[in-house]
Formats: structure tokens, C-alpha cells, sequence
């Protein structure tokens, strides 16, 4: 699935103000393993027949799972040019039940009682080109995100029963505006922080919020725990969805 997303007020990110400029290169790695729960509602069309609209717990049969993202950034005393940071995460679950309606799927028709297993692959690796606008005990970058996605949407049968198996790929980049922010707590190591990428078009949505409260040491080892929520509320041509994930991380760090 092809989509072309809007690169909204991409320009108005290119801000005249004075930001802060690190003394030094700094480079920032780290993971963290994420528990969220799914809830909400996906269709897929052919073309021409319109998908059931399927939920995600009710039809589908998802709970939660345990996904991993691991990041690196860097930082440059280089003015003008941004920072620059790439994020990997690993969105890939799947799920089986037994049909409690009969319903259409790509343009085929499961029935009712029928024992399905899905895929949602959400999988994507993020770009993000920032600036740091405060560098002190509090701090501030703010910039643009690229967020490609390459993943898929899959329903299937027993093989040895019907022997459906539909799918949609999902091959797209959404430009995301960043925001993060972190306030150190004087002279205890300890700091809260929030990340936020979001966006809003015609009737789409995207928007990915994450809050924690962590400790970094001295020699620049660090470790915290948060909160993170991401919602995809989409319709694009043969996709629909209305998708929320949210649940608690643990993270790693080093900043050297």
C-alpha cells in the first residue's frame, strides 16, 4: 500500500530563533523493551468490497506483548545544522480466535465460528532532525520526524480448512513533528522527561507520547521507567484503522 502523506508546514519547523548549540559532539544509545495493550479497530478493503470493521480484542483476539526499541543520537556544536537521531522499533504481533460473526477481509469472507490467525506488523525506523532550544538543567529540542513504516496486515484459515490468506502491506513515511523535553532534578542524577510525535491531516491522526522518570549517573550510564501511548487513527485508500497501544517501558542508556 502506497500512500503519499502530506509534508505539512514542513517549512514552518525551519525557525529563525536562536537555539542552543552543544560545546561538544555528545552521542546518546540506548533500548528499551515496551508492554502495551491493543485496543481498537482496523478494515481492509479490495477495491471494491468494504472490510468489516474488526476489533482488535473482541475479533481478533489481542491482549498485549513485548516489543523492543533500541536509538541513537547525536549532537553537534555545528551551527545551523541539526541533530540528528534514528529510532528502531519492533511493532510485530500476532494473535489467534475464533470468529464470533462472519466478516470480510480483503475482499474475502471468513465465516462465522471460523478459527482465524492474524498479523499486525506496525514495524518502523524513525529519522528525526532536531535542535536544542534549551541546554541546561532544563532542556528542549524540537524538530521534524520521518517515520517509515514497513509492515504488514494479515488474516489467515487452517490451511487444511478454507485456506484464506489475505494481507495489506503497509509501505508508507509519515512526517512527524518532535518535541522533547527534560527537567533535572539539582545535584541527585535523577530527571523527568516527555517525547512527543504527532501529526493531524484532513481526518488522519498520529500521535506517539511518552513520559518517564530515570536516573543518569555521572560517567553517563542511565536507566528509566515511563509510560508511552500511540494512537493511528488512518484512512487511506484501502486501509482503515483506529489503533491504540499503550503501556510501560524500561530503558537503558549511555550519553557519552
Amino acid at each position: 500500500m502506497n500512500k503519499t502523506l502530506p509534508f505539512l508546514a514542513v517549512a514552518g519547523l525551519m525557525m529563525t530563533s536562536t537555539y542552543a548549540q552543544a560545546d561538544m559532539a555528545g552521542i546518546e544509545v540506548g533500548a528499551y523493551q515496551w508492554s502495551p495493550d491493543y485496543t481498537g479497530h482496523i478494515a481492509v478493503d479490495d477495491g471494491s468490497t468494504s472490510g468489516s470493521e474488526l476489533d482488535l480484542e473482541t475479533d481478533l483476539g489481542y491482549a498485549d506483548d513485548d516489543h523492543n526499541v533500541i536509538w541513537a543520537s547525536l549532537e553537534h556544536p555545528v551551527p545551523f545544522l541539526p541533530n540528528f537521531k534514528i529510532v528502531s522499533s519492533d511493532l510485530d504481533a500476532s494473535a489467534s480466535s475464533i470468529l464470533g460473526r462472519e466478516i470480510t477481509f480483503g475482499g474475502e469472507t471468513y465465516a462465522l465460528n471460523e478459527s482465524v490467525t492474524s498479523r499486525i506488523d506496525m514495524s518502523n525506523i524513525e529519522y528525526t532532525l532536531y535542535y536544542e532550544f534549551l541546554d541546561n538543567w532544563i532542556n528542549l529540542d524540537a524538530g521534524l520526524t520521518f517515520r517509515k513504516y514497513d509492515g504488514i496486515v494479515t488474516l489467515a484459515t487452517d490451511p487444511a480448512g478454507t485456506n484464506i490468506n489475505e494481507s495489506e502491506v503497509l509501505d508508507f513515511t509519515i512526517p512527524l513533528f518532535y518535541l522533547k523535553g527534560r527537567v533535572d532534578l539539582p545535584l541527585t542524577g535523577f530527571f523527568v522527561d516527555g517525547e512527543m510525535n504527532i501529526i493531524s491531516y484532513d481526518d488522519n491522526s498520529i500521535s506517539d507520547i511518552a513520559f518517564s522518570v530515570g536516573y543518569e549517573s555521572d560517567i553517563g550510564l542511565g536507566a528509566k521507567a515511563g509510560y508511552r501511548t500511540f494512537t493511528l487513527d488512518v484512512e487511506e485508500s484501502d486501509f482503515v484503522s483506529d489503533l491504540e497501544f499503550k503501556g510501560a517501558y524500561v530503558s537503558v542508556f549511555f550519553h557519552f
